[in-house]
């Protein structure tokens, strides 16, 4: 695979190009020019453009690096990494022009892609670059606008699914999660971007799938990970590439003879209430919110339906709901993050807050519940503190009840 050391790569082959650019040429007419002058190149100047994104995305994994940012005025002509936690510009010496950017990002795109992306100024989808053999490593994309001009997100698709025993769970924890104890319900793997929560799910569905016959249908955007089927036939719908809203993916996923459907995200109120009324139809439910805590994500799902239905939302919501897994990455005193969790198991006590609208009450069930398997994010942190995996600075600061946490952490003995 070609490399690029420097700009002069990116920059000798864009320069003819770029110079066909009418000087005059501003948003979509500047990115439908793009796209032109690239259709009309030969397949091996528009390979060595890719190659040049590819070598990106290898520095990337040589660095260890989560995430990668390129394009548009934010990135002031610099290739960025996340690397355990933290952004910073990569180390090599590149300043790359906004138009040769533009280049080389719509280079990667089909023309459906492309629509998507003008039409709704943002596109998922995913990416996958070859490794040595036949290996490939598969990354989430996020294309946008800046300043008129592409800007790119990708995060490394972690290829290995972790074991589920690494997620720590309580045996009861483990049952709710489980096709072969609950046939139905719905499980929510909640938390702010970038903490986790797809590789916790993949982690969950593999375990079904290594452990249940039966049938399981991803809806995702984009698909990330792909399960290959051991004892379940597992289907992977790419939300704008085989289906057109997680909506229609989980409507259709019923006509399908699913066990378990997988919405991999509950972005809106259409897919909040389709999501219970499918669990609702007796089917198991996976899916993630973006949401720091267990009442958050009670709160949130009830506070995106109108006021006139909360009442009946709230009574669907207390049937269906069997757990939530509120988690966040801190980082770790080795340098690297560890997994914190909040646990909440649905049982009697709080499917009867939910059904009351007494959510304040949950905190203490979950303070309370530590035989079943609940914790709070407070306590979880706590552990971690007391076993010297983080500091107590970011045990109070990754808190969401940060008075609490202080409280827990003077009952440390040192």
């Amino acid at each position: 695979m070609q490399t690029a050391n420097s700009k002069n790569t990116l920059s000798e082959i864009t320069k003819p190009l770029i110079e066909q650019i009418p000087f005059t040429a501003r948003g979509d007419e500047l990115f439908f020019k793009i796209a032109e002058i690239l259709e009309n190149q030969d397949d091996k100047l528009r390979l060595k453009l890719k190659n040049i994104l590819d070598s990106f995305l290898l520095r990337m994994l040589k660095n260890q690096a989560s995430d990668i940012d390129l394009g548009g005025m934010g990135c002031d002509g610099k290739i960025w990494y996340r690397i355990f936690g933290d952004k910073k510009p990569s180390s090599k010496k590149e300043n790359y022009s906004v138009l040769e950017t533009d280049f080389l990002l719509l280079n990667i795109l089909v023309e459906n892609q492309r629509n998507i992306l003008l039409k709704e100024r943002n596109l998922d989808f995913s990416y996958s670059v070859e490794l040595e053999g036949t290996a490939q490593q598969r990354f989430r994309a996020d294309m946008y606008m800046d300043m008129e001009h592409l800007a790119l997100n990708m995060r490394k698709i972690d290829n290995t699914i972790r074991p589920f025993k690494s997620l720590g769970v309580h045996p009861e924890v483990a049952k709710a999660l489980s096709l072969k104890y609950y046939k139905y319900g719905l499980a929510l793997i909640t938390g702010i971007t970038g903490s986790g929560k797809s590789t916790t799910l993949d982690t969950i569905i593999d375990a079904n799938n290594r452990t249940v016959d039966s049938h399981i249908v991803v809806i995702s955007s984009p698909v990330e990970l792909i399960h290959k089927p051991v004892r379940s036939v597992v289907r992977h719908r790419e939300v704008g590439r085989d289906v057109k809203s997680f909506k229609e993916g989980a409507i259709q996923a019923l006509r399908q003879d699913p066990d378990i459907i997988v919405i991999g995200e509950l972005r809106d109120p259409e897919t909040i209430m389709t999501a219970l009324e499918i669990t609702d139809s007796g089917h198991k439910t996976f899916s993630t919110l973006h949401t720091s805590s267990a009442m958050d994500s009670i709160d949130r799902i009830l506070g995106e339906v109108p006021t006139a239905e909360q009442n009946r939302v709230r009574s669907r919501l207390a049937d269906v709901l069997t757990c939530v897994i509120s988690q966040k990455l801190v980082p770790s005193l080795d340098g690297k993050r560890v997994l914190a969790k909040e646990v909440l198991i649905a049982n009697s006590s709080v499917k009867a807050a939910i059904r009351n609208n007494n959510i304040g009450e949950i905190y203490q069930m979950l303070m309370e519940g530590g035989e079943r398997g609940m914790t709070t994010m407070e306590q979880d942190l706590k552990r971690l503190f007391s076993s010297g995996k983080i500091s107590k600075e970011n045990a109070v600061n990754y808190a969401n009840n940060k008075t609490k946490m202080v409280q827990l952490l003077s009952e440390v003995n040192y």
